[in-house]
């Protein structure tokens, strides 16, 4: 056993039994490296990630291998989902000499921690052109070895490279990047498929936001039927689990038909919310549908009993990828039986031929086709069937599930939960919300801040900037749909740890608090995709405080925030889209909702009839907030509810009924 056994990853556990003696990351490591003049051997994965395990079954299983690893090297194996932090800036250095990165990642490092060589999965035999892992390490380590002072240099080139901070922009971002990138966007969009560029296609939830953000404005016309199609096909499409609900990662082809299986919590909960709002805002409860069956997943399978949700489900099980999730027609029929199997055939696209290696992915037709063919009792076949079939398929064997509790996904899954369930008037969703914010607050507060991850009762280190963030917005999501003033003091006090911690004086944010642990670099969480960064979290954070307290302090440091990330919103879009949501806010204009009273609740309801991201929204039935939440503040009136809309440093005339605040809230 080597030094991985006491760790609260289950990626680092699942390495635990290797013949390979890894080390987790830290003083220890570099100091052996040092001692024994070898380079540091850094592999970065993740639980989920399919070809982590194939690397690790080819090369760190085999003694031979893990010998010579042992003998070349000091070997470090770091969990990208609890060290984003070396993730970035060691995948910066794979980007900058390979020009392409991912997992599983391998760096080799000198021994104060600067890359000098670098790649991703490397095969057991020399194939496809790729040379093997043996034979790169045996190069590695001879180039060390004779030519020392030249990789010492490199070394240098290389981090000096990496350790450049983006340019800043000539012009503050506006209203015309905000065009300028739903141009960019429009002109890389699939008009015929959805999604964006070629295969593999990923859903990219910031980008889809940003475009149901604006699909309103003018200069946006074809925003609105970017998301529709997008999340129609995908929703159609092997990426949606047909029988559980949820999704996988990503497709590898440009229909959305063959996922790689893992299901991530991240993507799940942007994609719960982005299904809810365009289903509210397109008018298409089909859309809605997929969002409550995305949530009904993750309460399902995703749901630590104390209120947390897990990280992860494996592509693999039975060591074969996708085995859990797909179906030959023989086995089908036989649970979907003989009366209600042939439209679940024709519905879930089962044929004997299949559509993957001999067996079917499930898809789904339209509802409108099913009715033509097998009229109004094969939706119900179908429904029956597909009951059955899930029912049939929870007696396989599983895709392994990583059971950490992630601060930042689970602030995205809080908001979610939150706004669902005030949206869909649902209280088992506030009710999980409520668990999960406890559970955070509980178990993942650790001297104020937040930790990184939490499993079975074990914290790991402290969190980053975008543990922070977005656990403050999903709890001011939570206060937005409860009134329950707890979450919104919460939610504050996490945004003062985010400006204590990680504020540049210069502007910005650092993902990594001012007492972290010294890396190369201290680096800058700015890239939104697949989830939204540290930097746009912290921004938006930033401006839902401003609006509830009034602080313009708090408005700038947010301006400041995108400000910081400029040069991405104007020249890569696609991958600043959630700052561009923020901007979107900043430009088109933001607003507060204040309601009091003793039917402020019913009142308030108005305020999620339709997605208005833009605004903010508190609630006092008893007059006991107005200390706490300063939108409040001399708002309420004995006996009477009342809702007060403001822009702009100036509030209309108070309204009584839903009527009148609704045509408040349609003007703003």
């Amino acid at each position: 056993m080597n030094r991985l056994a006491g760790s609260t990853s289950p990626y680092l556990l699942q390495h635990k039994d290797n013949p390979v003696d890894w080390q987790v990351w830290g003083d220890e490591a570099f100091a052996e490296a040092a001692q024994r003049n070898v380079p540091v051997l850094l592999s970065v994965g993740y639980s989920a990630c399919h070809w982590c395990h194939v690397m690790a079954h080819e090369s760190f299983e085999d003694p031979a291998t893990a010998a010579e690893m042992n003998r070349l090297f000091v070997n470090v194996k770091v969990d990208r989902e609890e060290r984003p932090d070396v993730d970035a800036i060691y995948m910066e250095a794979v980007q900058t000499m390979t020009g392409r990165g991912g997992w599983p990642m391998t760096v080799w490092l000198t021994p104060d921690g600067r890359p000098f060589y670098a790649g991703t999965y490397f095969p057991d035999t020399d194939r496809h052109g790729m040379p093997s892992f043996r034979r790169i390490m045996e190069a590695v380590s001879s180039i060390w070895v004779e030519r020392q002072q030249e990789v010492e240099d490199q070394a240098q080139k290389l981090t000096e490279a990496i350790a450049r901070a983006l340019p800043p922009v000539p012009v503050s971002p506006d209203l015309d990047t905000l065009k300028a990138a739903y141009r960019s966007l429009e002109a890389g969009f699939d008009f015929r498929l959805g999604g964006f560029g070629p295969a593999p296609k990923f859903p990219q939830q910031p980008v889809l936001e940003f475009l149901l953000r604006i699909h309103r404005q003018p200069w946006a016309e074809r925003a609105g039927e970017m998301v529709r199609l997008t999340l129609g096909a995908m929703a159609s499409g092997g990426i949606h689990d047909q029988l559980g609900g949820g999704f996988a990662r990503y497709s590898v082809d440009d229909h959305w038909l063959v996922p790689h299986f893992e299901k991530m919590l991240y993507d799940n909960a942007q994609l719960a919310r982005l299904y809810l709002w365009a289903g509210i805002e397109l008018g298409d409860p089909s859309l809605v549908a997929v969002a409550r069956s995305t949530i009904d997943y993750m309460l399902r399978d995703l749901h630590d009993p104390g209120g947390g949700f897990y990280s992860a489900e494996d592509a693999d099980s039975e060591g074969v990828e996708g085995r859990f999730y797909v179906w030959a027609l023989e086995e089908a029929m036989a649970v979907a039986g003989a009366d209600d199997g042939p439209a679940t055939a024709f519905a879930l696209g089962i044929t004997e031929a299949g559509n993957f290696e001999g067996f079917n992915i499930l898809t789904r037709r339209p509802e409108a086709a099913i009715l033509d063919r097998y009229g109004a009792e094969g939706l119900e076949a179908v429904r029956r069937a597909s009951a059955r079939l899930l029912e049939a398929r929870t007696k396989r064997v599983r895709p392994g599930l990583d059971d950490k509790v992630v601060a930042a996904w689970n602030g995205l899954m809080l908001r979610a939960l939150a706004e669902a369930g005030a949206a869909l008037d649902e209280p088992s969703y506030l009710d999980a919300a409520r668990d999960c914010a406890r559970f955070l607050i509980a178990e993942m507060l650790d001297d104020g801040r937040m930790a990184r991850s939490w499993r079975r009762g074990s914290r790991s280190g402290p969190g980053f900037l975008d543990d922070h963030a977005a656990v403050a917005i999903g709890l001011f999501a939570l206060y937005a749909a409860t009134g329950e003033v707890g979450w919104f003091r919460e939610a504050r006090r996490l945004v003062g740890e985010l400006m204590g911690r990680f504020a540049d004086g210069e502007g910005g944010f650092f993902s990594t608090s001012s007492d972290a642990d010294v890396l190369i670099k201290r680096p800058r969480d700015q890239f939104d995709n697949p989830s939204p960064s540290g930097s746009a979290l912290a921004a938006e954070a930033l401006l839902i405080t401003s609006l509830y307290t009034g602080e313009g302090e708090l408005r700038h440091a947010a301006e400041r925030a995108i400000e910081a990330s400029g040069v991405l919103l104007t020249r890569y879009p696609s991958g600043a889209a959630h700052h561009l949501s923020v901007l979107t806010a900043l430009e088109l204009g933001t607003f507060e909702l204040a309601v009091s009273g003793p039917d402020a609740s019913e009142l308030a309801s108005v305020m999620w009839e339709e997605w208005r991201p833009a605004g903010v929204l508190g609630i006092d039935i008893d007059g006991s907030q107005q200390e706490s939440v300063p939108l409040l503040a001399g708002r309420f009136q004995p006996g009477r509810t009342l809702a007060y809309v403001c822009r702009d440093f100036a509030c209309e005339a108070p309204v009584a009924d839903e009527g009148s605040l609704r045509k408040l809230l349609d003007a703003v």
